[in-house]
């Protein structure tokens, strides 16, 4: 917003509202965005986030970070036109589930049972496990899905991850769960599970590896269409990005403390190595 003019306490005012991963209080959130009378509503965390925005008004503009297809969920009727009073920016993460367990399985060409853990609150999380399903089926792999919304449900889930005798872990993208990230890190590393998740943020806390969307790139586009429409222009008018630059983080050091040598041609499609 900056680069388009805007900066904060001078030409705009920031309303910030965090639900901590608890949906249950996102309607409320933005029922009283509204009543503020503000001018644009940006969502960050998932389709829930959106939808409750996009149910509490119709008339405010809003831009969206969302990690699935905004069609599929009802929040667009097309990525190239969105109408009505929404855009923004789709990582879809949701959809990177195949090429997740490619890289786990690459890792651990041995271990024949790998496990996904999934929100159920999150819209899309059916979708996820279908798709992460499908891809294990595809080589000849088993999947032990666990679904967990509560910290006692993630600590649970991780000891029956060790029960079923799964070799590695795939977390779902959830907000919830970037919420809970270091608690994620430590169940990994206390269970000695090797373990892939859809945030960068996650393997530079000591989880093992990522791959997902780049963070910088979707906080860039939705800053760039916030201070668009704030500038007139009309939201529906503005087609949804699909962000295109995809990261893929290995953290070495937790490699060496779980004693996996991560193999060179890994390393090498690696866009960051934490040493």
């Amino acid at each position: 917003m900056r680069e388009s003019g805007f900066v904060e306490g001078r030409d705009v005012k920031i309303e910030y509202r965090w639900a901590g991963g608890q949906f249950d209080r996102l309607p409320s959130f933005a029922e009283e965005l509204v009543r503020r009378n503000v001018a644009l509503i940006v969502t960050f965390g998932g389709t829930a986030a959106t939808l409750a925005a996009k149910a509490a008004s119709s008339t405010i503009p809003i831009v969206f970070s969302v990690g699935d297809d905004p069609v599929r969920s009802g929040l667009v009727s097309s990525l190239s036109r969105p109408g009505g009073k929404i855009t923004g920016a789709t990582n879809f993460y949701n959809e990177l589930a195949a090429k997740q367990l490619d890289l786990l399985h690459r890792l651990l060409p041995t271990v024949t049972v790998f496990a996904l853990l999934a929100n159920p609150n999150e819209v899309a999380a059916e979708t996820e496990i279908n798709d992460a399903e499908s891809a294990a089926r595809s080589k000849g792999l088993q999947l032990r899905v666990i679904r967990a919304s509560t910290e006692r449900e993630i600590d649970n889930a991780f000891a029956t991850f060790v029960q079923h005798h799964a070799g590695a872990i795939l977390v779902a993208s959830n907000p919830y769960y970037a919420v809970r990230a270091n608690q994620l890190v430590a169940l990994a590393a206390r269970y000695a599970l090797p373990t892939m998740f859809w945030r960068r943020e996650l393997p530079e806390a000591g989880g093992l590896m990522s791959y997902g969307a780049s963070p910088i790139e979707i906080y860039h586009q939705i800053g760039s269409y916030a201070a668009r429409i704030l500038k007139g222009e009309q939201a529906g008018d503005l087609p949804v990005i699909q962000v295109t630059k995809i990261e893929f983080v290995i953290n070495l050091k937790t490699a060496k403390a779980l004693h996996l040598d991560i193999p060179p041609t890994l390393l090498a499609l690696a866009d960051e190595v934490i040493e």
